[in-house]
């Protein structure tokens, strides 16, 4: 009796959440695919239902979602889009998650908290993800609370890269928004051609979220263009805070350069109104024409996602987009 040979192709398949369809478009065109079209809505009582409208049989399947608000809604679609994925026998299905959902809540601060980013992690497993892919996370150890392997992409290149060319001229201080980040700045000052390293030393009230209480400067940065480095801006309120107290210290100018613009409720008006000359973000997540100022760049993330992928998918080494970071 003669052996069956059978041969599989693998078959790459993108998918879309509805929070922004337009930035997995875009990744879609760098990969040359067309997101897989799917129905999507919710009942009259809030649950939500999807179905795709092709075959998924065996696929290699890449799951995009942008955690904007409201984030809760944004976050079940994608763990209802993963079920489906799993129950209509995908080979392999790959969370796509630029703005990790819940990563500031990593770890208790004080008795009876959650850990809920780590809930999340355990949500995706059990809905039936493969593999997690994201872009700057709030921090490292996020990354050891999913089970299976994470693809931690970093933007730090993307927004070094607009610097060199709009600031390269002047006289730069890196500066770090509060000592946990300054392993960050380091990095960031060694591509730069080791440019001098500040902090901004602040303590929190930890009873009010998004309030910062007092800041001072570590470090020289006088006469200089300090670039406020963090992960993301939301309200707005500790860089803004952040960029007075280098004024205060002299600074020459301040550039805030961060991955995420989550720019929440007045984020976009203290910006704009600041002395900030420039605010450097990424297009991780959608910012909408109201939250868009004068002062606000949007570098694009796409690239990156899509080389991400296309390696993933090849089984290809990623470690090369990983920057080298932890």
């Amino acid at each position: 009796m003669s052996a069956i040979r059978q041969t599989t192709n693998k078959s790459l398949m993108l998918f879309s959440g509805r929070a922004y369809p337009a930035l997995t478009e875009e990744i879609a065109g760098h990969l040359g695919v067309t997101p897989t079209p799917t129905s999507a809505y919710e009942f009259a009582n809030g649950e939500l239902f999807v179905r795709f409208e092709e075959s998924v049989r065996g696929c290699d399947a890449f799951v995009v979602q942008s955690h904007t608000a409201p984030i809760n809604t944004w976050l079940m679609e994608q763990l209802i889009m993963v079920d489906a994925l799993k129950r209509a026998s995908a080979k392999r299905i790959t969370v796509v998650a630029p703005f990790f959902p819940y990563a500031r809540q990593d770890k208790k601060h004080r008795g009876r908290e959650p850990i809920s980013a780590r809930l999340v992690a355990d949500m995706y497993k059990t809905a039936g993800a493969d593999r997690l892919m994201t872009v700057d996370l709030h921090t490292a150890q996020i990354q050891g609370f999913f089970d299976g392997p994470v693809d931690h992409l970093f933007a730090m290149d993307l927004l070094i890269n607009h610097v060199k060319e709009h600031w390269a001229d002047r006289d730069i201080t890196v500066v770090s928004p509060d000592s946990g980040r300054v392993r960050v700045s380091e990095r960031w000052s060694d591509k730069l051609g080791g440019t001098p390293l500040a902090f901004i030393h602040k303590t929190r009230d930890p009873l009010v979220a998004n309030e910062v209480v007092a800041n001072r400067v570590v470090g020289e940065v006088e006469g200089r263009v300090c670039i406020l480095v963090d992960d993301m801006i939301d309200t707005g309120g500790t860089i803004v805070k952040a960029a007075e107290t280098l004024f205060d210290a002299g600074a020459a100018d301040v550039i805030v350069a961060a991955t995420h613009g989550v720019l929440s409720g007045p984020a976009a008006e203290r910006l704009s109104n600041s002395k900030v000359s420039e605010v450097i973000v990424t297009n991780t997540l959608p910012i909408e024409p109201a939250r868009q100022f004068d002062k606000l760049t949007v570098l694009s993330i796409a690239p990156l996602v899509a080389r991400a992928i296309k390696a993933v998918f090849e089984d290809d080494s990623v470690t090369s987009l990983f920057d080298g970071a932890s």
